[in-house]
């Protein structure tokens, strides 16, 4: 019988109790054990883990967050961290190790696979959807939907008060969120961190589109583009245009996952124990093209994920 850990780390995301759900089910299917580590990687230094079978996991398919726990753990960032987490691992006979989370996790599972024998397989899970290797992380349709609802509202009282309404969404350093949010709410605007934008056209896009009758806009940021409260007050004192903010936040994060993030981690966690059952770690499972797929650990995380700048081109010629 082979045991199988599985983790999850990081922020959490929509999405990831219904990996933990297929993993561990999936996994009895096949006869094996699985243990669950709590608070991330925290849990693995401090070797606290449940047992989970497939009715500890009954019920948790629609819920958001996990229950697993998650934390950021600062000593998983030093080597003694590091060791002690496969120590663990070795005195629990973990043949395998699951980690849900995004690429910060991705990075901290490279580093423990050179100082443990168990294999690694990771299943992208977070709203950045900044992964590479991957179309698509699980919970990040979750998040642009959660992100859509509410900008669709923000655009009714926009619209009756004539304003500007400048709409921050997460995304420190990546702007995967914003573009698919402000596609998909026709916003006039998409800020991203890819992209620096000088204040200049930001300014000539609101003026510009005052001349052709809009009396109202939406300008979506990701929080990673600049400091909104900033970007609107300028916006305002330079245009002349009555300007708001609006932060989504940590909604985005929360809630009950779609059913593309549930499908989606149902098949990235059923690959994700598949191939531990053939004895191949060091793997990050992903979606390409429609088919689920995998690639090398460390490839994934030495890559950084290319932004469709098409879909920002496209997101401009369709705002006009």
């Amino acid at each position: 019988m082979k045991t199988v850990g599985v983790v999850t780390s990081g922020g959490d995301a929509p999405g990831m109790n219904a990996a933990i759900r297929a993993v561990v089910r999936v996994a009895y299917a096949k006869g094996f054990r699985v243990l669950g580590f709590e608070r991330g990687w925290e849990g693995l230094i401090s070797n606290c883990f449940r047992l989970l079978n497939p009715r500890s996991v009954g019920g948790i398919i629609q819920t958001g967050g996990t229950m697993l726990l998650t934390s950021r753990c600062p000593e998983f960032k030093t080597l003694e961290g590091i060791r002690k987490a496969a120590e663990n691992l070795a005195a629990n006979k973990v043949d395998g190790l699951v980690v849900i989370g995004g690429d910060g996790s991705f990075r901290g599972a490279l580093e423990l696979s050179r100082e443990t024998d168990a294999l690694i397989v990771g299943v992208p899970a977070t709203i950045d959807n900044d992964v590479y290797g991957t179309e698509e992380t699980i919970g990040f349709d979750t998040a642009v939907n959660t992100a859509v609802a509410e900008i669709d509202k923000i655009r009714d009282t926009a619209i009756s008060h004539e304003r500007i309404f400048v709409v921050e969404v997460m995304g420190r350093k990546r702007g995967f969120l914003a573009l698919a949010v402000g596609l998909t709410v026709g916003a006039e605007m998409i800020l991203v961190p890819e992209v620096p934008v000088s204040m200049e056209e930001v300014y000539k896009t609101v003026k510009e589109n005052a001349a052709k009758g809009k009396r109202s806009g939406i300008i979506v940021a990701a929080e990673g583009a600049g400091d909104t409260r900033k970007i609107a007050r300028e916006i305002e004192q330079n245009t002349g245009a009555e300007v708001r903010l609006s932060i989504v936040g940590y909604a985005q994060r929360g809630g009950s996952p779609t059913a593309r993030s549930r499908l989606l981690a149902s098949l990235l966690a059923c690959e994700a124990v598949n191939l531990l059952a053939q004895d191949i770690g060091k793997r990050v499972v992903g979606l390409q093209k429609g088919e689920i797929t995998n690639i090398d650990l460390e490839t994934s995380c030495k890559n950084v994920k290319p932004l469709n700048f098409e879909m920002l081109k496209l997101a401009k010629v369709l705002a006009t």
